[in-house]
């Protein structure tokens, strides 16, 4: 693969960044920053900050929030391109924190990024569950997340470096 900064899209598939949260860590309405279904387009803002919103959010909630440890966030770095390759995807880059995970990924054009998210989610989920099983009816993962497309090489080569950065194992 290219290096960070010389990225290139390949013309036969969309680049993908692909976002999704830990359970319960990023409510919307909360300081941390969120999309929803109205507030999920680039460029535009977050969702804005309503305490009353986060309250409801996290009164919902039948299960603490879910952060990622150390040793979890190694292991969807190193399992996340093997995920890639059972979909089908191209893997570019993946970045595990603590409460979210980005991974950028190329996909045949036909399939959108949000059925790739939910097959990463899934997977990923699996994938913990079998060092890290849950208790019945908890869940890795936030209900929803961010699929973006990536239209052009500026816009690629920026999210890689992002995603880059947020990696827990910087040199790989």
């Amino acid at each position: 693969m290219a290096s960070d900064n010389h990225q290139s899209l390949d013309p036969t598939r969309t680049s993908w960044h692909i976002t999704w949260g830990t359970y319960g860590t990023r409510l919307h309405g909360g300081s941390k920053p969120t999309v929803d279904r109205e507030h999920n387009r680039l460029g535009e803002e977050f969702v804005a900050r309503d305490v009353d919103r986060e309250t409801r959010e996290s009164q919902a909630m039948r299960y603490p929030g879910r952060l990622l440890s150390d040793e979890q966030r190694a292991f969807l770095e190193k399992q996340i391109p093997a995920i890639c390759l059972r979909g089908g995807w191209t893997y570019r880059i993946a970045a595990a924190e603590i409460d979210h995970v980005h991974v950028l990924c190329d996909i045949v054009p036909g399939v959108h990024g949000e059925k790739v998210r939910r097959l990463l989610k899934r997977w990923t989920g699996q994938a913990l569950n079998k060092d890290w099983p849950l208790e019945k009816g908890s869940r890795w993962w936030a209900v929803e997340g961010s699929n973006r497309a990536v239209r052009d090489k500026q816009y690629l080569n920026n999210v890689y470096r992002y995603i880059r950065r947020q990696r827990f194992n910087q040199n790989t």
